[in-house]
């Protein structure tokens, strides 16, 4: 078992860590002149079916907010909005070409920071981190849903 001391710091570690990934996810996203925010709907749109109701549920974001997001990607050409043929309720999002554009330039630095970052790591501690954060989500959420909340 841990002591007490062994744990918060790894806590404070696990804090370091998500902030960093934070700060590192907004430069990339800067550097290719869109929002942290714009990107995670530019790689929505990208990889499925987009619905907006449901990237906010998934994102526990406001409609309003995504709408929002959704006029600025609008504004800088990155995607293009139609009506569904099969239902007119329902809007196609896709990227434009400038949108693609900044998806790989967004693909291509982040490509470049794992190679500088974690590819001349131990092998066998990249893989205990990968276990080690699938214990540690799987005992946060099974405690999440715990009724000594």
């Amino acid at each position: 078992m841990a002591a007490n001391s062994t744990i918060h710091e790894a806590i404070g570690e696990l804090r370091r860590l998500t902030e960093v990934f934070g700060m590192r996810r907004r430069e990339l996203a800067s550097a290719c002149g869109i929002t942290e925010q714009q990107w995670r709907v530019l790689e929505q749109i990208a990889t499925e079916h987009f619905m907006p109701s449901m990237f906010a549920r998934e994102r526990e974001s406001s409609p309003a907010a995504v709408s929002k997001v959704l006029r600025q990607l609008l504004e800088k050409a990155l995607i293009s909005v139609s009506v569904s043929p099969e239902d007119g309720r329902q809007r196609n999002y896709e990227l434009t070409a400038t949108g693609r554009e900044v998806m790989r330039r967004l693909r291509l630095r982040r490509q470049r920071a794992i190679e500088a970052i974690w590819r001349d790591l131990d092998a066998n501690a990249v893989e205990d981190f990968i276990q080690f954060g699938r214990t540690l989500s799987e005992r946060l959420e099974a405690y999440r849903e715990s009724p000594d909340l």
